[in-house]
């Protein structure tokens, strides 16, 4: 740490310091800014890192079941996002807090351990929420934390949302850091509008970046992103015989996909307290 000029050493007292500038971006206090947690991600992907390379070589991907730690780790990092700012920032974006306020039909597509969907439900006892996911780990998870906060309008369901199967049955969905890393993300996107009533509201959070790799050169954090696409997004999304875009699909295919889907108007917004996400906001 302190060769790597992240920790301050003072030689004559043999003591060590982290200035307050790199504590904001390294530590728990930093909430959604913690640059640290994500990188535990790392970790995770060295382990499976002789399995990537035999799939370069032959073809096929490295299963979800591989990687031991990837579901918490993303639950710390998404967690602390969502009590940072979900019901005063992004929910806001997305122009449905009154709806939710009075009263409707929710979903939440690639839930994982449902922290977003409690949040919600709390916050909004008038409406109804349903998370999905195809993980049944994430979904035992999820389930159990809605009956210790003994909410009665949540629910979970096990299910792979490329074969959702909804017709019109929600105001609003939402997809937190999930469409990329799915095996065929047409198909969840088309399944979202189907899911839809006529007026209601998409919002997919995913990773702000261009689809395009000279437009990234400048971009911040895009040695990880690119990193942790081919270690985890895309091998999980080829070990299934899927599309394989990984994080980096970039915003340019995103708006494309959805339009694909039956999106006519997609809006890109972004949050001052968030560096690394686009907040798509699309209405049926």
């Amino acid at each position: 740490m302190v060769v790597g000029r992240i920790v301050d050493y003072d030689s004559a007292a043999q003591t060590y310091a982290l200035p307050a500038e790199h504590a904001a971006w390294l530590t728990r206090a930093a909430g959604p800014a913690n640059m640290a947690s994500p990188m535990m991600l790392l970790t995770d992907a060295a382990r499976v890192e002789q399995e990537v390379v035999r799939c370069f070589r032959e073809g096929g991907g490295v299963p979800y079941s591989s990687y031991d730690r990837f579901h918490a780790l993303m639950a710390e990092t998404s967690g602390r996002r969502f009590d940072h700012g979900l019901l005063s920032e992004v929910l806001p974006v997305a122009g449905v807090v009154e709806k939710l306020q009075q009263g409707i039909d929710t979903a939440d597509v690639g839930c994982g351990s449902g922290r977003a969907i409690n949040i919600m439900a709390r916050a909004f006892p008038n409406s109804r929420f349903v998370g999905y996911d195809f993980g049944a780990e994430v979904i035992e998870a999820a389930t159990a934390d809605t009956s210790a906060l003994e909410l009665q309008n949540t629910s979970f369901v096990e299910r792979d949302v490329a074969y959702l199967g909804e017709a019109e049955a929600f105001d609003f969905i939402s997809a937190f850091d999930a469409i990329h890393d799915q095996a065929r993300p047409d198909l969840v996107l088309k399944c979202v509008y189907d899911a839809l009533r006529p007026g209601g509201t998409f919002l997919c959070v995913d990773v702000a970046a261009s689809s395009r790799l000279e437009e990234n050169m400048d971009h911040p954090v895009a040695p990880f992103l690119y990193t942790v696409s081919t270690m985890h997004c895309m091998t999980v999304s080829l070990a299934l015989e899927g599309m394989g875009l990984g994080t980096m699909w970039g915003e340019q295919r995103a708006v494309q996909m959805m339009q694909d889907a039956g999106f006519g108007d997609v809006e890109i917004r972004r949050l001052p307290s968030d560096r690394f996400n686009n907040y798509y906001v699309a209405v049926k």
